[in-house]
């Protein structure tokens, strides 16, 4: 059985918070918007059911602050069909959708939130794509070492993650 990757996923949390997945019932979402063809085809490729996740605040605190699972693979985002959606592609077709989505389940929440500036001090982490200059991929592949670094600057282990 191949392992399970790990991911980081940022959100803008004025939009979607990780106290607004909190809230969403078995604190699982659906996470759409996925508007980048490279982000896109890492969920449709590589994304699988149990793949963890570092949950990421970006512009607003701009810090990972919680940890989440995959628990649905990718499927067709249907906001991309919405007309009233903010999300809607008219260029996107039914018998070809354009756009994917991935249903993330939360697992816990950090003690405290990572902030990017912590991040960089972190010299496990100075590869990480999150801390290169011009990475802005909504979706972004995390190795295990920098998974373990992140944990361990958190204080929590593995098992607990």
């Amino acid at each position: 059985m191949p392992a399970k990757k790990i991911w980081l996923m940022k959100t803008e949390p004025d939009v979607f918070s990780w106290d607004d997945l909190m809230k969403m019932p078995e604190q699982t979402t659906m996470w759409e918007g996925v508007r980048n063809f490279q982000a896109r085809n890492l969920m449709r490729d590589q994304f699988k059911v149990g793949d963890r996740v570092l949950f990421y605040h970006s512009n607003i605190g701009k810090a990972i602050v919680g940890l989440a699972k995959v628990v649905r693979p990718a499927y067709p985002d249907p906001t991309q069909f919405d007309t009233r959606s903010k999300y809607y592609d008219p260029g996107s077709k039914l018998e070809d959708p354009r756009w994917l989505v991935v249903d993330v389940k939360a697992v816990r929440k950090l003690p405290e939130a990572l902030p990017l500036e912590r991040l960089r001090e972190v010299r496990a982490l100075n590869d990480m794509m999150l801390l290169r200059k011009g990475a802005r991929l909504s979706v972004q592949p995390v190795t295990p070492a920098q998974y373990r670094a992140i944990l361990k600057t958190a204080g929590i282990s593995d098992e607990e993650g």
